[in-house]
Formats: C-alpha cells, structure tokens, sequence
C-alpha cells in the first residue's frame, strides 16, 4: 500500500468516531414494564405525549427502546441489563414496584423516573419524597392508600353484602400490606372476605369459580399490573355472573365495570413523561420531588349498574367525578 493511501485511511478510520458520536447526541429512552405492549397502547401513548409537550417527539430528535416483561417479572432484570447495556440516556419504568427495583439495581449512573403504586419511600427506592436522591425519581399513585375507602364504596353500592371476595396477585411487593388493610376494613364493616389470587393466564377464571362456590356477593379487585391485564376478562365475568365489582382505575370502568376509585393513570404517564423530558435537558432526578396525585377520582357505569339492579343513591352520583351512562 502507498503511504499517501495508509494515510487517507487512517482518515477515514479516524472518522468513526465523531460520526458514532454525532448518532448518540439524540437521547434515547429505556421504556421498560412489566406487562404486555397490546395491553399498555393507551400507556405509551400518552407517555408520548406528554413527551412531546416537554419537547421531545419519537423518531425526530429522541429514541424510545421498549422492553416488555408480558408479565413475567423473573424476566425484569434481564431486560433492564439490557437497556443499561444499549445505553440509555434515562430509564422509564411502568408497571409497578418490580421494574423500578429492577432498574435501581442495574444502575447507579442512568437517571431512572418509575411510575408505582405505593409509597416509594416505604420501599427503599428514594430517601424522601420531596428530595429523593440519587439517580431516581418518578410518580406514585399510593393506590393502597384508598383500599378501605374501595370497600366501603362498594358496600355503599351493595348494602346487602355480608361476604365480599378480593383479587390479589401474591407476587405483587404490596399483596400482604393490601392484603391485611382490606381485611381489617372488612372487620370494621362487619363483613366476611376471602382473598384469592391471580399470578397467570387462567387463574382470573379459577378465582371467579372460587367466588360463585363461596357465594360472594362483591368483589374488590387489586390493584396489580398483571391483574390491569385482564381487564376486559374480569369485567366480562363480572357480567356473566353478576358480580358487583370495584376498581382501582377508571379503564376498568370504561371496559364496562361498575365503579372505580383512584388516582388518574394519565396524569401519572404524562406527569413522568415530563419529568423525563426535564432530565433529558439536564436536570438532577435526585433533586425532583416524587410527584403525588393531587386527587382521587370517583367514576360509576350507570349502565352496568342498572343491569346489575343495582340502585345507585343520588348522594353517590353527586360525588362521582364521571358517570357513564
């Protein structure tokens, strides 16, 4: 080889570099979560939007790389190695307590903003919630919060009631804490519950089996993300067998439930969508608060009520923040 063509071949080698360098200045997000992508479209869309009002559109100047557990949280770790591996410019976890641990044990360096349900504090993912440290910070629902007011909403709904069945998934961090609030509500309430679990496919129908021998007259449905994917599955069974039944979210509703109780899942995606957004342009996750839901929302299907013939009083209606009827 000549020494002019060895040198203009250093120059080109030389060149990659900056070029892969160049390809990196555009952020990319690890979007990793514990359900099922079929299951979570209304998540990623509004996660996406919320984006993009902090200025940041997929495919123009930011990445999004999905991970998706289908339910199976032995799977987490593997995939959050993953996305550290890539790299990633920040991680965004959905989908509960599992896939927030999973990602601040992978990485101390990667800003990490996590979408769970309970108190974050409580669970040793941050120091505080209004200073939280670190590399994480994120959005709580503190859904377990209202659980005795679920009950009690739902014996407003079923004054007859004596025993009263819940759904709980037994892998969910949460399930003996939720577990053992519901069970002292119903004592207050002077109602009898049992307590059946869903960790898989099939498990839903095996619980409603479960409730029709005991004859439970209500049921309580946890909050859980392998539980919000069989939604449409519970919300039918509820109907075939006549369950009154309530929720932690308002899609249960909207799918044709009764009645749910809780923060709104939207503003959650959107408010850590924006977060996201404001350490993608430099800010500390350490030094952003753990946002909490400003309110809890009530929303009641007059429709499923009525076929269910079930009365609901004008004092409840005028609570509910949304009625569908």
């Amino acid at each position: 080889m000549k020494r002019r063509e060895f040198i203009a071949g250093l120059g080109s080698t030389a060149a990659w570099p900056a070029v892969a360098r160049a390809q990196q200045r555009v952020p990319v997000i690890g979007f990793l979560s514990s359900g099922r992508s079929d299951d979570f479209n209304d998540v990623v869309a509004t996660f996406r939007k919320g984006l993009a009002e902090a200025g940041f559109v997929e495919g123009q100047n930011v990445v999004i790389e999905y991970r998706w557990a289908d339910g199976q949280y032995d799977r987490l770790p593997a995939l959050v190695a993953d996305l550290v591996h890539h790299p990633v410019t920040v991680i965004f976890t959905n989908g509960g307590l599992l896939p927030a641990r999973a990602a601040k044990a992978a990485t101390e360096t990667i800003p990490i903003v996590f979408e769970v349900g309970t108190d974050p504090v409580r669970l040793g993912l941050v120091a505080s919630l209004n200073r939280p440290g670190g590399n994480v910070t994120g959005v709580t629902l503190f859904s377990g919060v209202v659980l005795a007011k679920r009950l009690e909403l739902l014996r407003e709904l079923t004054p007859n009631s004596t025993t009263i069945a819940m759904f709980v998934n037994p892998n969910n961090p949460n399930a003996e804490v939720d577990t053992k609030d519901v069970q002292a509500a119903a004592r207050d309430l002077r109602l009898q519950l049992h307590v059946f679990h869903a960790v898989k496919d099939g498990d839903v129908d095996a619980a409603f089996a479960g409730l029709i021998q005991h004859s439970d007259s209500a049921l309580l449905v946890g909050a859980d993300p392998f539980i919000d994917t069989q939604r449409h599955r519970i919300v039918a069974l509820a109907a075939q067998h006549a369950v009154p039944a309530i929720y932690a979210w308002r899609e249960f509703v909207h799918a044709g439930g009764l009645i749910s109780y809780g923060a709104r899942l939207a503003d959650a995606y959107r408010e850590a969508a924006s977060y996201t957004g404001r350490i993608l342009r430099g800010a500390k996750p350490g030094d952003l608060p753990i946002l909490q839901p400003s309110r809890f929302e009530l929303v009641i299907n007059l429709k499923t009520a009525k076929t269910l013939g079930l009365t609901v009083s004008p004092q409840l209606l005028a609570r509910a923040d949304e009625v569908i009827e």
